[in-house]
């Protein structure tokens, strides 16, 4: 995501109903819970992925359409050609989203009602003295499958190097829209109207009272207001994005930040146009997405190419099955069209501007230059904050350099325990 949408999907707060959770509405999905425990809103759940979905996404496979390409385009015009004829011929074979599915399976999921929407969410106790609640928060164009291999980082730090009392009870749900949450059914659905159902989920449905946040790309935006709306609950931050500070502290600009944000003027005129149609014209663009599974994926890979810290070289970070999981998640819910909304909807609603972000704050940033801001930009919006930058590892960081990230985040919150 560009730094100007980061901005906005932060700042937008409109109620919103959600629709019918996706494996109710979708054949593609077959969903299994229990009934509800004691009156909570809250149920277990399982993905399970039909057989007809399996099937009708193998002949879409095999009955692709290709577009043609000029000679050594590379990933010039956007995705490869020739990477994408690989991609796609794995995901036919031997990629196995039955084997995926059962890893996936392991992790506790749940189905939270809040305000009468469906959220699926990720709930692993710490293994530790006290294990101290942390919400983790994903964005766009991933899933809460990125968090896989950071999750027992966190929650059992001593079986992986590291000190059992920096344990973490892990929340990670998957926004509105995305994944197995419901798709939203009415305008509205902003990163700040996702920070109110955040705090519901976890004060009245979990029922922590104090908890820390974690988040990137549209994840940042929630955790910032997270810190920003709920100093009584919310103990502290950990972000991989600063906030655009409002006008009237935006005065006598750095040398340094001059450089930077003309830095993100020209990454917007050269990688932004995805965003300016998903904030323009997001139905239009979900016909085709929605409907063609190579389309779906040659519009999620190049993002993940680009953003990533591989030297061009996608596959040096991310193996053929975690990009097809994480696109494959996107595809049987149906729900590219639902997520790139929230773009549309967060640029109809502009928000006054944002008071400073008073509870701690850790910011750490990954190697993506457009992401660099310096510490002297931070602090228009960060009243007790510390800076880092990773040494490696890009946008899709808990997924790159997942045991990095944790490090970070348990020292980050340590002194908040």
């Amino acid at each position: 995501m560009d730094r100007r949408t980061f901005l906005a999907m932060g700042a937008i707060g409109l109620n919103c109903g959600l629709g019918p959770l996706p494996g109710v509405a979708s054949p593609a999905l077959n969903v299994k819970f229990n009934p509800r425990r004691g009156g909570m809103s809250v149920r277990p759940f399982t993905i399970s992925i039909s057989d007809a979905a399996l099937a009708d996404l193998g002949l879409r496979l095999q009955h692709t359409r290709w577009t043609d390409a000029v000679e050594g385009a590379d990933w010039t015009y956007g995705s490869d050609p020739a990477f994408m004829h690989q991609l796609i011929n794995y995901w036919r074979a031997p990629f196995n989203w039955r084997a995926e599915e059962s890893r996936i399976n392991r992790l506790p999921q749940f189905i939270g009602t809040v305000d009468g929407r469906d959220i699926h969410f990720l709930h692993v106790r710490g293994r530790g003295p006290k294990p101290l609640p942390l919400i983790i928060t994903h964005g766009w164009p991933s899933s809460f499958v990125e968090f896989e291999k950071i999750i027992p980082l966190l929650t059992d730090p001593a079986a992986h190097g590291g000190n059992a009392n920096d344990s973490f009870d892990v929340i990670a749900p998957s926004l509105p829209g995305f994944g197995f949450s419901a798709h939203p059914a009415r305008s509205g659905t902003s990163s700040a109207a996702v920070t109110t159902l955040w705090m519901r989920l976890m004060t009245e449905v979990l029922g922590y009272r104090r908890f820390v946040a974690h988040g990137g790309d549209i994840g940042a935006g929630i955790t910032n207001r997270l810190g920003r709306k709920y100093p009584d609950h919310v103990a502290g931050i950990h972000t991989m994005a600063v906030p655009d500070p409002p006008a009237e502290r935006s005065h006598n600009l750095t040398a340094a930040e001059q450089t930077w944000l003309a830095l993100v003027d020209t990454w917007q005129a050269k990688e932004g146009a995805y965003e300016h149609e998903q904030r323009t014209r997001p139905q239009t663009l979900a016909y085709g997405l929605n409907d063609s599974p190579v389309g779906l994926a040659a519009w999620i890979v190049e993002k993940w190419r680009a953003w990533s810290d591989c030297g061009g070289d996608v596959l040096s970070r991310f193996s053929m099955d975690t990009l097809l999981t994480n696109i494959s998640v996107y595809w049987f819910t149906q729900t590219i069209g639902s997520s790139v909304r929230m773009y549309y909807e967060t640029a109809q609603a502009p928000e006054s501007p944002a008071a400073m972000i008073e509870v701690p704050a850790r910011i750490y940033l990954t190697r993506e230059a457009v992401n660099i801001c310096p510490p002297e930009y931070a602090a228009r919006s960060y009243a007790n904050f510390s800076y880092g930058l990773a040494p490696r590892g890009g946008h899709f960081m808990a997924a790159e350099e997942p045991a990095l990230l944790a490090q970070d985040i348990r020292e980050a919150f340590r002194p908040l325990r």
